[in-house]
């Protein structure tokens, strides 16, 4: 079981001057549109159990994003990789603005959930439409196969909680670039 900590939890250890590792496993581009002030960026694809570790030091080391599945994943890797010192911000950084807690605001981009949203669907109707207006029997069944493989992922993500098009879509161009006037890793 991952432990959580609220937003507002985490804001009084800050207010205390207590020392508190923070980091944002969202993309460069989500990063850069708005994030807690004191959090570092190391994407959950990117990120890499010893080198966090070493971040920590004696305390615990707090992972935050979007609203929490991606923090909560980050901290079952680094608890499978032996590292227990890890602790999830529930609600993620809309939390985190909601509590009060303070955030650093960039240029507005378009989230991961929303461009897989945009990807699935592309794909599907692409597929249904080659199904149905396919040339040919060959080109019909390419796009019955494609609308039925992109639906068995969907399912797949929800059952899992692992979305395999969003981890492609986070490693595209427009996702990696910091597009604002903050730097992408404080």
């Amino acid at each position: 079981m991952v432990a959580t900590i609220s937003p507002a939890m985490l804001a009084d250890l800050r207010r205390k001057g207590e020392k508190v590792t923070l980091i944002d496993v969202r993309t460069p581009a989500e990063f850069g549109e708005v994030h807690v002030d004191f959090a570092h960026n190391i994407p959950l694809d990117r990120l890499d159990p010893q080198g966090v570790a070493s971040l920590g030091g004696k305390g615990p080391v707090y992972f935050v994003c979007k609203s929490g599945t991606r923090s909560q994943k980050a901290c079952e890797k680094l608890l499978a990789a032996g590292i227990t010192d890890v602790i999830s911000v529930e609600g993620g950084t809309a939390a985190c603005e909601a509590a009060g807690v303070p955030v650093v605001r960039g240029r507005k981009v378009m989230s991961l959930e929303r461009q897989v949203r945009i990807a699935a669907g592309a794909l599907v109707a692409v597929g249904a439409a080659l199904a149905a207006f396919g040339p040919d029997l060959m080109w019909q069944r390419i796009g019955a196969g494609l609308a039925g493989f992109v639906g068995c992922g969907l399912v797949f993500a929800g059952l899992t909680d692992t979305c395999g098009m969003a981890m492609l879509i986070a490693r595209m161009p427009w996702n990696q670039a910091c597009r604002s006037a903050t730097s992408c890793s404080p």
